[in-house]
């Protein structure tokens, strides 16, 4: 067992944004275990104050250029509910195939570029591409249909512009997405080829079980992505229902010195947000095939294992194109209309609970008589997963310590579980600590 260790990764790489892993052991004692965020905050929620209800959606959604359809959606779903507007199933089944391609982008991006080079013992992408060719060429192919499956229906493929409080500003053509049908049709073999990569490096994941709360939207209809309730599972499987409304009082935010970015906790000290939460949540709503995939890549529920996160993305990805394909199915049976907008019935405050591939994200707004924005609160997913990083962390580096691993081994192990939650740093940066001198 190492008596002395010291790591200090400032800045971690594969991650989006800044944060630090601190360990510092001294004659067999833990003196510092520490998940840092050094980021600094931002502030959109006040950016958005004064605006017209029509612009929210398009400042909020640059809070993240990944996740730039869940903030938008997020975003357009509370000020639907605080301006009395049901919108139509057509556009809700076209917004649910928008976020499933928000997802499967994401997951693949997550899986194949940041993940992949531990697994494959490589410090990037980019040494893989004489080694394991064939893999980078089908991340890139796979990336590519998650960009173009999101831009056919969002206009774009980073901040999307047809989706308003309303409804959609346009559609796509039937002919478009008979066509995308296809494509997606034609994506399952990269994704079975996908398994396969995942199935050849499966002994690389750690071995590493911490049970924890788990936290995701919950719809009795399907796997859960906006609309419904948000419901957490222990891993006794304990469950508990809340109303979106609530969700203050499940998020219960607090501050730590070490972080800029807030923390969360509902039934323990902190609780999880991600794919895995999700699939923990809502197995029973997983596509059948997704449910396939899972059962070769041995996850199942209540998988405790963090670093799974990346392995249930891929189960995602899975029910995403498969779900996507009923959508589409659904849509061209029946016929695309163009409906037009449906327009406000009231003024007042509104909430929703999205789910975009870090977890689950809040939005929360008020408006007055004239349509202007008068409050707004988001709370991200990230920022609800460093509470869970840092208990893992807690429970990780004695675990390690004992093993007798290396200082390389756990900055190592320790970097792939950061990795594993996916993290979206800058995005869940939301504190300032200001000391007035008179």
């Amino acid at each position: 067992m190492l008596q002395n260790v010291d790591i200090d990764i400032h800045h971690l790489t594969r991650v989006e944004g800044h944060g630090n892993i601190v360990v510092n052991v001294t004659d067999g004692t833990i003196e510092t275990c520490e998940w840092q965020v050094p980021e600094n905050p931002r502030f959109f929620e006040a950016m958005v104050r004064g605006r017209h209800y029509s612009e929210v959606a398009r400042i909020t959604s640059r809070i993240c250029g990944i996740c730039a359809v869940g903030h938008t959606l997020a975003s357009v779903t509370a000020t639907e509910t605080a301006l009395g507007i049901e919108v139509t199933p057509q556009t809700r089944k076209l917004r649910t195939i928008l976020k499933h391609a928000e997802n499967f982008d994401s997951h693949v991006l997550h899986v194949y570029v940041l993940v992949a080079p531990d697994l494959f013992g490589a410090q990037s992408v980019f040494p893989l591409i004489p080694t394991h060719g064939e893999v980078v060429v089908r991340a890139l192919r796979l990336k590519r249909l998650g960009h173009e499956w999101g831009s056919l229906i969002g206009g774009r493929t980073t901040h999307p512009v047809t989706v308003v409080p309303g409804g959609f500003t346009s559609l796509p053509s039937a002919a478009d997405l008979a066509a995308l049908r296809e494509r997606l049709l034609g994506a399952v073999p990269d994704l079975e080829a996908t398994v396969e990569t995942i199935l050849s490096v499966a002994d690389k994941l750690p071995a590493f079980d911490r049970p924890t709360e788990y936290m995701a939207v919950h719809e009795d209809g399907q796997y859960g992505l906006f609309t419904g309730s948000v419901e957490t599972i222990l891993a006794n499987g304990d469950r508990a229902r809340y109303d979106i409304e609530d969700y203050l009082s499940i998020t219960n935010e607090f501050m730590l010195p070490q972080s800029t970015a807030k923390h969360t906790r509902n039934r323990l000290r902190s609780y999880a947000a991600g794919a895995l939460a999700r699939f923990n949540v809502n197995y029973d709503q997983l596509h059948p095939e997704a449910k396939k995939v899972a059962e070769a890549l041995g996850l199942a529920p209540i998988c405790t294992n963090p670093y799974m996160n990346s392995v249930a993305q891929v189960v995602e990805c899975v029910h995403a194109v498969y779900e996507s394909i009923r959508l589409i199915d659904e849509l061209l049976e029946d016929g695309l209309k163009d409906e037009g907008l449906v327009q406000p019935t009231r003024f007042g405050s509104g909430i929703s609970a999205v789910e975009v591939p870090r977890g689950i994200l809040y939005h929360d707004y008020s408006y007055d008589e004239n349509g202007l924005c008068t409050r707004a609160n988001c709370i991200i997913p990230t920022n609800q997963n460093h509470g869970n990083i840092q208990a893992d962390f807690e429970d990780l580096v004695p675990q390690l310590l004992e093993s007798g691993a290396s200082e390389e081994d756990m900055a190592l192990k320790l970097s792939m579980l950061v990795r594993a939650y996916d993290p979206c740093i800058s995005c869940s940066t939301h504190y300032l600590d200001v000391t007035f001198v008179r």
